[in-house]
């Protein structure tokens, strides 16, 4: 038997092509019919070939869905309607237990839906019929009927990406300022200032030289102004800052704008085999800098929780929704987020 599945061959080549119906293979698995799928950042760069990623491989991984079929001990429901972190994760080896769930030792490194460029595993994608869900008692996380699944979608990776810049430091900190650098990972930068904002910072201001992301920053809660009125040379300090912005500049921006003491978190992927790091004033100013993929499913149930209550406003950063017989001609579009639903 076969299903329909979107498969990506190439930057600006996306196809519908016949795939297997994925089977249960073992007690805990489950078998999930996708209901929405969002468009993550890294998705665009694909598709336009800023990033370069190998073809052909199932396309999609920010994904909510209905549970069809499920073993025992995937201890869910069929008709259950679920997140899928897209990260493949077991919730039992000593990673998972840590909450470090984008290093599982159950599978091969960087292992996840939709994005099995090079010798990643193909683990299938969101635009499909139906998506093969291990160890489901541990990764699937149910959605509340509150919640809508054009909302939830987004969770998988992107809201759940730019929550991890300041929920920890504002944990810590209590009403620190918080100051977001928007570009590349433009739908993540976003969700950082939402998220800041739902989480009480005491001041959070986005810079973005896009006009219409500043507007959306200014949609969630947050003070916006183009990059370009920063002054390089003394900035303005915050206690926490998120890089999205993608260029060497940004975060050389990023480390002048953290004040001393504070946590600098770049969430973009800095594209170049080396960039530079003003590491003398971070040293002097003592601050922390991480940087990395989020571990999405150890962060799904936070997110979807601050979702759930109203306090995190992430529906002005969606720009589109669209179906899913859409997705060939729509997902270049330059927008920040778009949202497709299945027909």
């Amino acid at each position: 038997m076969t299903m329909r599945q979107l498969t990506f061959i190439a930057p600006g080549q996306l196809e519908w092509r016949d795939a297997p119906v994925p089977v249960l293979k073992s007690d805990s698995d489950a078998i999930v019919r996708p209901l929405a799928v969002a468009r993550c950042d890294l998705d665009y760069h694909i598709v336009t070939g800023r990033v370069p990623f190998p073809g052909p491989f199932a396309f999609g991984h920010e994904m909510v869905g209905e549970v069809i079929d499920a073993r025992p001990q995937a201890k869910v429901a069929p008709g259950t309607r679920v997140i899928v972190p897209f990260q493949l994760s077991c919730g039992r080896c000593d990673a998972c237990l840590r909450g470090w769930t984008n290093s599982c030792s159950a599978f091969p490194p960087y292992s996840g839906y939709g994005l099995a460029a090079g010798p990643r595993p193909d683990f299938g994608g969101g635009f499909s019929d139906a998506v093969h869900v291990p160890f489901a008692d541990h990764m699937l996380v149910p959605i509340p009927d509150s919640v809508d699944i054009a909302v939830a979608a987004n969770i998988s990776d992107n809201i759940a990406d730019g929550w991890r810049g300041v929920a920890g430091p504002l944990k810590a900190r209590p009403g620190a300022s918080v100051l977001v650098i928007g570009g590349l990972a433009q739908s993540v930068g976003l969700y950082a200032a939402a998220a800041a904002v739902a989480l009480g910072a005491g001041r959070v201001t986005y810079l973005d030289d896009d006009a219409g992301r500043r507007a959306r920053a200014e949609a969630v809660g947050a003070q916006a102004a183009p990059r370009a009125s920063a002054d390089p040379q003394r900035p303005e300090q915050y206690d926490i800052v998120v890089e999205a912005a993608g260029d060497p500049a940004a975060l050389a921006l990023a480390v002048q704008s953290t004040a001393p003491n504070g946590v600098l978190t770049v969430v973009s992927i800095h594209l170049g085999t080396t960039t530079p790091v003003p590491l003398h004033q971070a040293y002097y100013k003592g601050i922390t800098i991480h940087t990395g993929r989020v571990q999405s499913r150890a962060s799904v149930p936070e997110v979807l929780s601050c979702i759930a209550c109203g306090a995190l406003k992430s529906e002005p950063v969606t720009h589109r929704t669209a179906r899913f017989a859409d997705a060939v001609d729509a997902m270049d579009d330059p927008g920040p987020k778009i949202v497709f639903l299945a027909e």
